[in-house]
């Protein structure tokens, strides 16, 4: 495992002199404008320019490079990155990828608590530059029986300046599997839903309805009004960026059960979705939508990747169903057909699907039967190539990129957990 990152402070620049009257971030340039220079290099980048020189590492862990890139650089012009945690992340790094640049660099594992061990079905989601990690399914060994997984409440913040791992307050409702979304412009996150389950039997475990905010300047949990009715592993997100216009969304999941045959369970999954209005900076009443399809048309929702407008207007909302992507149309509240991916995937049920950059990146392991490459990598135990492949909406435009991630262990994409960030 990678040694754990440490922190510096970058002086300004005429202490920067005082303190080294030969020295300069780039010779020959002052360093007001070098610092602009470094600025605006892609933060994928970072973590091998620290080695360059003590004045480059110290300028790369600093606050002065974020409040350069977010008082010079768009938020939608900063470097769009895809963060992945591919198995219990208090014990396995969490990696960004950059997929402009072909870039890996992992992020130090989460504060481990010596009594839980296989943390799943959490949250993680991103805000000003800052990544938390909220709730999830894990096993504690206090707990009896050990084989069921008791839901958590525990709130994580990572902060890419100081480069480390906060505890936040817990949440007010211990939950997993639950629906997610930062509000845009203010300093809030929004949970819904959610529960615990056990890892084999797929309706065993707990449903919820509440639903919760996080205040983050208060630092604190503000109990909402709850969902119309239980909804676990369903997906949320924001639609709309104008206070009177903003509103969280909640579809899918699963509610109640039933049983084949009297034995076996199975989970009753939702074809709707519903919505709260968030006016003037405050929360609203649930409305719910009907059905977004047809009785036999699938049996559950897939996974679904929210593709921004750079003009301010509603998102576009994508699902990945098997192979097909479908986007989804308000105004009929109905999904519809708009694209394949071009090469199917063997399993189906194994595809990452997120948007970085106004795309959709569609993810498989890379079989490679024919690359001496990956028949190396699996004799040596490591993780194979990932293979994407992006559809740009407005173009309608297909384009593949491969990339080998540094993680040892092979990456599955029906558990591991996805979020994206700006910085």
């Amino acid at each position: 495992m990678p040694p754990p990152l440490t922190s510096y402070s970058f002086t300004s620049g005429a202490e920067f002199h005082t303190q080294n009257p030969t020295l300069t971030l780039i010779p020959g340039l002052p360093d007001d404008l070098a610092t602009l220079i470094l600025a605006f290099l892609p933060f994928s980048h970072h973590g091998r320019l620290k080695s360059i020189c003590k004045s480059w590492k110290q300028f790369f862990s600093s606050r002065t490079l974020r409040s350069i890139r977010h008082k010079h650089i768009p938020l939608l012009k900063r470097s769009h990155i895809l963060c992945i945690f591919p198995q219990d992340p208090s014990i396995s790094s969490p990696y960004l990828f950059d997929p402009q640049n072909l870039a890996w660099c992992y992020l130090p594992p989460m504060p481990c608590n010596p009594h839980v061990y296989g943390l799943c079905n959490f949250t993680s989601v991103s805000h000003d530059s800052r990544l938390y990690v909220l709730g999830g399914s894990l096993f504690d060994t206090r707990s009896f029986p050990l084989d069921r997984p008791s839901p958590s409440s525990a709130a994580f913040r990572y902060d890419f300046v100081t480069q480390s791992w906060d505890s936040l307050p817990p949440m007010l409702s211990p939950r997993g599997s639950f629906a997610c979304a930062a509000i845009p412009n203010t300093d809030r996150i929004l949970v819904a839903g959610g529960g615990s389950r056990h890892t084999m039997f797929g309706a065993a475990g707990s449903r919820m309805s509440s639903v919760e905010m996080y205040d983050i300047r208060r630092n604190e949990w503000v109990a909402l009004d709850g969902l119309p009715r239980f909804r676990a592993g369903c997906v949320g997100f924001m639609v709309g960026n104008v206070d009177e216009e903003k509103e969280f969304w909640v579809m899918g999941g699963y509610g109640e059960s039933r049983t084949i045959l009297g034995v076996f369970p199975v989970d009753e999954y939702y074809r709707d979705a519903v919505v709260m209005q968030l006016k003037n900076g405050g929360v609203g009443k649930w409305r719910e939508l009907g059905d977004m399809w047809e009785e036999g048309e699938r049996r559950q929702l897939g996974r679904i990747a929210i593709v921004e407008d750079i003009n301010g207007g509603s998102p576009g909302i994508f699902m990945l169903d098997k192979n097909d992507i479908f986007r989804y149309d308000m105004a009929s509240n109905h999904w519809w057909k708009e694209t394949s991916v071009p090469k199917r995937a063997a399993d189906e049920s194994s595809m990452g699907f997120t948007a970085l950059n106004s795309e959709l990146h569609v993810m498989v392991l890379y079989n490679g039967a024919d690359s001496a490459e990956n028949r190396r990598l699996r004799r040596n135990k490591r993780s194979a190539s990932i293979f994407l492949q992006i559809y740009h909406p407005q173009k309608k435009t297909w384009r593949t990129l491969i990339t080998k991630p540094p993680f040892q262990q092979p990456l599955d994409f029906k558990t591991a957990v996805m979020c994206t960030i700006r910085l």
